[in-house]
């Protein structure tokens, strides 16, 4: 960590993982502003979203298996250079038809960058360097994600919605310059065979049939147009589970959930980040709809959770490290929990320091707690040898669960088609997405602290741990 070679490591991880993070929360400014542009309501604006966690999801745990056999670097920067085309495509797009369309190349690209980034700090760093390396970039990129309406509220007041997009190539242009000159090239010598082309079809179509139906239930109601997808999305992912259960070489390998760890890590990230995605979709809405404040001032306003996980995050991380994670794992939620309900005082004629301040401070502490330790937590549970695959995991874990939480929550809300026309009842909605946000929070902690098992460090012979890739205290007297 102390080195040249190592902050440059991590510098190239920060930048493309944090250039895919600050786009997907950085749109979300800008909806506004792109609907009336382009003449759209609430189903085309979660599509804008949508499109892009879409192809993410559905593709991520392929990104990850092709950086393990290929060499991580080299899926990395592919990813990087595809995410920074796809951008500007997103920049240039005459309507919101090809908006939607380059958002789901866009999607592609991050699913070749983002398992790649962790991946390179988990094979590159010694053993144990590996947990603050992954608190440093957890912090980073929670940064990324969370300047991302500050930055986006600048750029939309500013030049305009389509620099929101445009912004990516110069941040891509310095992330492959530094890679190529200072990060190793890795990869896992024993991964072969063929790719599962149709598990992750399977896959991409199942969230696509599932998404599909959510959004377009409030205007169509229990029709056939809508019951027909969701039918058909969940029979998909029953063809999904068959598939990578029955394939030699899957996309999914099953045989992964069986540590416990892993399992319980990976159901806490869905209900985390269905309510963070769920947040960060409305919040920002919620300001220049209802409280009538513009992009930059909306975007300002989450700027304490971006100081809170800078400073905090990679503490959180080692702290983790020494006492487990279980704690922080159950804190942390509750913590993010109790702030997004205080957000529901962020309505009209909203004050920043009495009704969104004391929010976001409580969300950022809570968040500081949670990423860092939910991140290592999920690398720790596996082999080095299966970073890609376990970070490919984790990532598809969140970003199914931002997609359904986009595309579910304003229909369990009540939110209509044209609920960002009316204040009064976008509030009210608003209102009790956070409290099925926060409810969602609640069960992930629940869920943290009745599944998660401590894993205190041991050393054992000097051999062993050469072997193992592990470094700890001295024995206890007695113990062998």
């Amino acid at each position: 960590m102390g080195t040249g070679p190592g902050r440059a490591v991590l510098l190239t991880a920060v930048l493309g993982s944090g250039m895919a993070l600050l786009d997907s929360t950085v749109v979300t400014v800008a909806l506004p502003h792109i609907g009336r542009d382009f003449g759209v309501g609430l189903a085309a604006l979660q599509w804008t979203v949508n499109a892009y966690m879409l192809t993410l999801a559905g593709l991520i745990l392929l990104g990850g298996s092709l950086g393990d056999r290929y060499g991580r670097r080299r899926i990395f920067l592919l990813g990087v250079i595809w995410f920074a085309l796809a951008s500007l495509a997103c920049g240039l797009a005459p309507g919101a038809g090809v908006l939607i369309a380059a958002r789901a190349l866009q999607g592609v690209g991050g699913a070749l960058l983002t398992p790649g980034s962790l991946a390179l700090l988990q094979s590159v760093f010694r053993a144990e360097d590996r947990a603050p390396a992954v608190g440093a970039w957890s912090g980073l990129g929670g940064v990324a994600a969370a300047v991302g309406p500050f930055v986006g509220g600048w750029l939309v007041d500013g030049p305009g919605w389509r620099w929101v997009f445009l912004i990516n190539l110069p941040v891509a242009a310095v992330c492959v310059l530094v890679a190529r000159r200072c990060v190793p090239e890795t990869r896992d010598p024993a991964a072969g065979g063929r790719f599962d082309v149709l598990g992750a079809a399977l896959g991409a179509l199942a969230l696509g049939a599932v998404t599909y139906a959510l959004i377009a239930a409030p205007g169509r109601g229990a029709s056939p147009a809508v019951l027909g997808p969701a039918v058909a999305g969940v029979l998909l992912g029953v063809a999904f589970v068959v598939v990578e259960r029955r394939r030699p070489n899957p996309m999914l390998p099953l045989e992964i959930f069986r540590a416990r760890t892993f399992t319980a890590v990976n159901v806490v990230t869905l209900f985390v980040y269905a309510a963070f995605s769920g947040f960060f979709f409305l919040a920002v809405l919620q300001l220049q709809i209802v409280a009538g404040w513009s992009a930059l001032a909306a975007g300002t306003a989450l700027l304490p959770t971006t100081v809170l996980m800078l400073l905090l995050s990679a503490r959180s991380g080692r702290v983790a490290e020494r006492i487990g994670a279980r704690l922080p794992l159950t804190v942390g939620p509750l913590l993010c929990a109790g702030g997004l309900l205080l957000m529901t005082r962020a309505g009209s004629g909203a004050v920043y320091w009495r009704d969104v301040l004391p929010a976001l401070v409580v969300l950022g502490l809570g968040m500081a707690v949670l990423v860092a330790p939910l991140t290592a937590t999920v690398l720790a549970s596996v082999d080095v040898s299966r970073a890609g695959l376990a970070s490919g995991i984790n990532n598809a874990a969140a970003r199914a669960a931002g997609l359904v939480a986009v595309a579910a929550l304003p229909l369990a809300a009540g939110m209509g088609e044209d609920a960002q026309r009316d204040p009064a009842a976008f509030d009210a909605a608003f209102t009790r997405a956070m409290v099925l946000c926060a409810g969602a929070l609640v069960a992930g902690s629940v869920l943290a602290w009745t599944t998660v098992r401590e894993r205190r460090r041991r050393s054992c012979h000097p051999e062993c741990a050469y072997h193992c890739g592990v470094s700890s205290p001295p024995l206890d007297p007695g113990e062998t």
